[in-house]
């Protein structure tokens, strides 16, 4: 497969590479990417296989069908908002640092310490959750494959644990075909989504009413006994719900981090950052909508925490079961795998600035035009923040829903950073090829609302035995997002005051030809 080489002064730059070298980089990562390769790894990782599986749970028992059926298109609509922000920013500023170049670039270097450090912990928790739901799956599916088979927890961590790995020798050495996989998965994505909605609609031999589907309120959450007409239902634990919809639309930020690898990044990367969060938002909701019309065994549903798995072990028969599942793990292994891509390009990129301990190792490139060892240490990252999974024992997974939590919280707490200083530059901000044009100024202010308010949500207790003082109170069912976001701020905050802040000046340029307002070069 023919690559781009770096451009060297014997052969003049495309304009990808002279667009790169302006915004202070040279070409190392390797440019042959197509338009349609860089919006099918965000579409990948957004994977409506992997998210309306793993976290369908997360809405059934907070508010219900209704917050499937109704809040699924109401946080999708949100969401493309903040999409359509981000994707004004990756046309103008189209390099592998994306989030925090953004923000150093149009703020100052303390916007980008902050926008990256949050940046990089989202990805490598939306890494984490997406590879602890496929074993999850996987591990459902061995069960139904193999009467031996126990499908205990442990077993789900170890499978967890091959699954990152294996990600992680397909990143290093699948250098050729990673872009080819990644436009595989797309059609995985849409085939396995297709399939699984005719399986759900031609094979049960009952389905759910529609007024079941669009008015049907429940509360398992444990919040309010049961209650779903009371305030508590509509201002807690309703949107507790919509984490569902919030988790599976992310990590469309993977645009901006291969941008540096895609041909015609500054038109192709936008218009694919939006388009990904578009087509999973419909597909996803008819997908749910297949789920929630063939859910007739309510009570069993009920009885497996809301697992997704009970739909279709309940409403269909044990091949169609089996063909379900496997069509998931395969689409979410997929998902996994786009996602340490992304996640070990920030990396990369956020080292290559010297933001990142031992920044020379993880910057460091291979003959290949591969970042290695960022790969290797953002998947060990992903294993240690999923550590508590291990010692959880039946009930909701509360260890993996604080993943999830730790993994939007991070990553839209990153994009609210840009996004709020693309509103206070105005008119000095000189836009790209692909723009929002005066509309920027009311879409910008919606997006930073929503992440705001959904930010405040996602760090509160899942379960009432995790708020602490209750009765049965315990540390296995605490929603740990609020540490470990909290922790990383609290630490990188220090890191700045007390040194960072007199060395790190933001984004570092590579090329030799300085542009006029560059800032000082940091000390080795």
């Amino acid at each position: 497969m023919a690559t781009t080489p770096a451009p060297t002064a014997e052969q003049p730059m495309d304009d990808d590479a002279r667009r790169l070298a302006e915004l202070g980089y040279k070409q190392e990562l390797r440019r042959k990417w197509s338009g349609f390769s860089n919006f099918a790894i965000s579409f990948s990782i957004i994977s409506i296989l992997a998210g309306c599986f793993t976290t369908f749970g997360q809405a059934w028992n907070n508010g219900g069908p209704v917050a499937i059926s109704w809040g699924w298109p109401l946080i999708s609509l949100f969401i493309l908002i903040i999409g359509f922000c981000l994707a004004e920013l990756v046309s103008a500023y189209p390099t592998a640092g994306g989030i925090y170049w953004w923000a150093a670039t149009m703020g100052r270097p303390v916007h980008g310490w902050f926008t990256g450090w949050l940046n990089l912990i989202g990805l490598v928790a939306v890494t984490a959750s997406v590879d602890y739901g496929c074993a999850t799956f996987l591990n459902l599916t061995l069960s139904a494959l193999f009467d031996g088979w126990a499908g205990t927890g442990q077993q789900t961590f170890g499978l967890f644990v091959v699954i990152l790995a294996l990600h992680g020798l397909i990143n290093i050495y699948g250098h050729r075909v990673i872009d080819v996989l990644q436009n595989v998965s797309v059609w995985w994505h849409v085939a396995g989504a297709a399939a699984v909605v005719l399986i759900l609609v031609l094979v049960p031999d009952n389905h759910q009413s529609f007024q079941f589907v669009f008015t049907e309120r429940f509360n398992n959450s444990g919040f309010g006994d049961g209650d779903t007409g009371g305030l508590a239902f509509w201002f807690y634990v309703l949107p507790l719900g919509f984490l569902l919809t919030q988790y599976t639309i992310t990590g469309f930020d993977a645009c901006a981090h291969v941008s540096e690898e895609t041909r015609g990044a500054s038109k192709a990367a936008a218009q694919g950052l939006w388009r990904s969060i578009f087509y999973s938002a419909v597909g996803g909701w008819i997908l749910l909508l297949a789920f929630l019309f063939a859910a007739t065994d309510v009570d069993a549903i009920n009885e497996a925490g809301g697992f997704s798995g009970a739909i279709f072990e309940t409403a269909l028969t044990p091949f169609f079961f089996k063909a379900v599942i496997i069509i998931s793990t395969i689409g979410q292994f997929f998902c996994g795998m786009s996602c340490v891509t992304s996640m070990s390009r920030m990396a990369y990129a956020f080292s290559r600035d010297r933001a990142v301990p031992g920044w020379r190792l993880w910057s460091r490139v291979n003959r290949n035009g591969t970042p290695v060892n960022a790969i290797i240490g953002a998947t060990l990252a992903g294993l240690v923040l999923t550590l508590p999974a291990l010692y959880q024992r039946g009930g909701i997974p509360v260890a993996f829903y604080a993943v999830v939590s730790v993994a939007v919280i991070g990553l839209y707490l990153s994009f609210i950073i840009p996004i709020f200083l693309r509103l206070r530059m105005g008119d000095r901000f000189v836009p790209g090829p692909w723009t929002l044009g005066r509309r920027y100024r009311l879409l910008g202010w919606i997006a930073v609302v929503e992440i705001a308010i959904i930010s405040v949500y996602f760090v509160l207790p899942i379960v009432p035995a995790g708020v602490p003082g209750n009765p049965d109170f315990s540390w296995t069912a605490v929603n740990y997002a609020p540490l470990a976001i909290g922790g990383v701020l609290l630490g990188v905050a220090i890191w700045w005051y007390a040194s960072a802040r007199t060395w790190f000046t933001g984004p570092r340029r590579t090329v030799d030809r300085p542009a006029p307002d560059d800032a000082p070069t940091p000390p080795s």
